[in-house]
């Protein structure tokens, strides 16, 4: 049976209006005629994987080498500037039937208002459509996203990972492993504007409470444990720290 959460904050889906960006051909940006609830997938130049350790560094650079998703190299120089041209990226990192972990399209859909407030934020769909597979037939791993000023989980972090549970399934079974939803956010420290370095992501997992912080070293992934999150009620929660 499937478990669930409390219920919570709807899922939040739907269409950002903002000034003219790129054509980025792994970037998707909905348009009026493409259903709200559902990103394309697979990613096709991202490749397909055997295990989602594999896969989650693989996305953590493709990810951060995108315009403006981290801005180390601007907060010293134009603090205002960086917060400005900040931008996040999210995508869906998911099990097919052909036991291979793949990468849905990435978005950096904002959701309306943030611009103006000074914050960065993308919106993922609930939903992966790959035409390969009927809609219930592939499992939802990672909700996947980097952090451009290397800050830790948001509170709306959180939220959006127990919704995307609710709408999918805390712990999912990939073949003989059983892996829980997780919201991950990479982040880089670096200064290099061009070449900016994978150093580590942010992973809260609704299915343990578990909030956790890794570690790239030169390619050695060391883990560090946070905190849980504790919920207090059906929308409210604090941050019991380790």
């Amino acid at each position: 049976m499937k478990q669930r959460l409390l219920p919570l904050v709807p899922l939040l889906v739907g269409l950002a209006c903002s000034s003219p960006k790129p054509i980025d051909p792994r970037v998707w940006r909905p348009t009026s005629n493409d259903r709200a609830e559902y990103i394309p997938g697979p990613l096709k130049s991202f490749g397909s994987f055997d295990n989602p350790s594999d896969a989650l560094k693989a996305a953590c650079p493709l990810i951060l080498s995108k315009p403006n998703a981290t801005v180390g190299h601007l907060q010293e120089r134009d603090p205002e500037l960086a917060v400005r041209v900040a931008t996040e990226y999210c995508a869906w990192l998911y099990y097919t039937p052909e036991h291979k972990y793949e990468l849905s399209m990435l978005t950096d859909q904002e959701e309306p208002g943030d611009a103006l407030h000074g914050t960065a934020s993308c919106l993922l769909t609930p939903n992966v459509d790959d035409p390969r597979y009927p809609p219930d037939a592939i499992k939802y791993i990672f909700f996947l996203h980097n952090h451009p000023f290397a800050s830790d989980l948001s509170d709306k972090d959180i939220y959006t990972a127990a919704a995307m549970a609710n709408a999918h399934e805390l712990v999912a079974e990939a073949g003989t492993k059983k892996i829980p939803l997780s919201a991950i956010a990479f982040f880089s420290n670096s200064k290099d504007e061009q070449h900016p370095t994978c150093d580590g992501f942010y992973q809260y997992i609704p299915a343990t409470s578990e909030l956790l912080k890794w570690l790239n070293a030169e390619g050695d992934w060391r883990k560090e444990k946070i905190g849980r999150v504790n919920w207090i009620s059906a929308t409210k929660f604090i941050i019991m720290k380790e």
